[in-house]
């Protein structure tokens, strides 16, 4: 009796084995949730009584008041909330910050980044009818912030933007939506207008 409860268990193996066809398992690659985003783009004005800059946005975005306790005037987030992405939005007029001490502070926010980045693309960006000059910096990587930007007219405006998700920093599972995002950035950086008082 054992010897033939022997013999069944190993015809039992191969027959295991051979089902499997000797081939030896390996983990999946991770995988991500499906993002659908919209095909078509529909932009509204944001044009605030009282604002001294107003640009397109994306009509699915909300503006807020930025939270921030340090939130100065005219800072506002641009809010996707099917994405839970927020585009942080800070204004200082160059009557009371120097431009030169702006844009250190834009360059130390953006490479700060250094240690998560794979790497960081700057994008030259000049509209000589508004009279606007600036920077898109899209940080590659697990960054906090992926893209940043800053807009300037040289003598009275200065606005900068970071894009943040309220979740976290994945580039793989996030880069569909910030590459959707960027294009809205883009289009915000050439629409934006200056309102001279």
């Amino acid at each position: 009796m054992p010897h033939s409860f022997v013999k069944i268990c190993c015809i039992a193996c191969a027959a295991a084995v051979a089902a499997c066809g000797g081939r030896t398992s390996s983990p999946k690659p991770r995988g991500y949730f499906r993002i659908d985003l919209p095909q078509e783009r529909n932009y509204t004005l944001f044009d605030k009584k009282g604002y001294p800059y107003l640009f397109e946005m994306h009509g699915a975005a909300r503006i807020t008041p930025n939270a921030s306790p340090d939130a100065e005037p005219f800072w506002i987030d641009l809010c996707y909330p099917l994405y839970n992405a927020k585009v942080h939005i800070s204004y200082k007029d160059l009557r009371r910050d120097t431009l030169s001490a702006l844009i250190e502070d834009v360059h130390y926010l953006v490479y700060k980044h250094t240690i998560k980045a794979d790497a960081i693309t700057e994008q030259e960006f000049v509209n000589d009818s508004s009279r606007t000059h600036g920077f898109l910096y899209d940080i590659g990587g697990d960054a906090a912030s992926n893209l940043q930007f800053y807009l300037t007219d040289h003598q009275r405006h200065f606005l900068r933007g970071a894009l943040y998700f309220d979740v976290r920093p994945n580039r793989d599972s996030l880069d569909p939506v910030i590459r959707y995002i960027g294009e809205d950035i883009r289009h915000l950086m050439e629409t934006l207008q200056w309102r001279q008082k």
